[in-house]
């Protein structure tokens, strides 16, 4: 089972971009699907992304299509989300997680994945 830890995240003004990173510890992370989440204030937490075991497949929630991009590189062990023309509503605590057991659109439900990071803070100000 992988472990993981996010970074990247931070303030940034509207428009502005940011690279999220998730490392992982464990011998089984290429074999693993992984996905985004957040989860802002008051709200529940949403999908935002996710990629399957070789990065041939991804998927993305519609609003983040066209600004997000997510990758990973199974030789550093590391998921990274690409965040660009970011807008305040983008405001959320950012987490990874992975899934050894679903692929397809079983990734796009946070039940599905039974390794989570603690989190990075996402600010976007207007």
């Amino acid at each position: 089972q992988v472990q993981l830890a996010e970074s990247g995240g931070g303030l940034v003004q509207a428009g502005g971009s940011l690279r999220l990173s998730c490392a992982a510890s464990g011998r089984t992370f290429s074999s693993n699907s992984l996905g985004w989440f957040r989860q802002a204030p008051g709200k529940e937490r949403e999908f935002v992304a996710a990629i399957n075991y070789n990065g041939t497949t991804t998927y993305y929630e519609n609003f983040v299509k066209g600004r997000f991009t997510i990758s990973r590189d199974n030789a550093k062990n590391t998921l990274y989300l690409h965040m660009n023309n970011l807008k305040p509503e983008d405001t959320a605590v950012y987490y990874c997680a992975a899934t050894g057991t679903y692929s397809g659109i079983n990734l796009l439900r946070g039940e599905r994945y039974n390794t989570w990071g603690q989190g990075t803070q996402v600010t976007v100000s207007s």
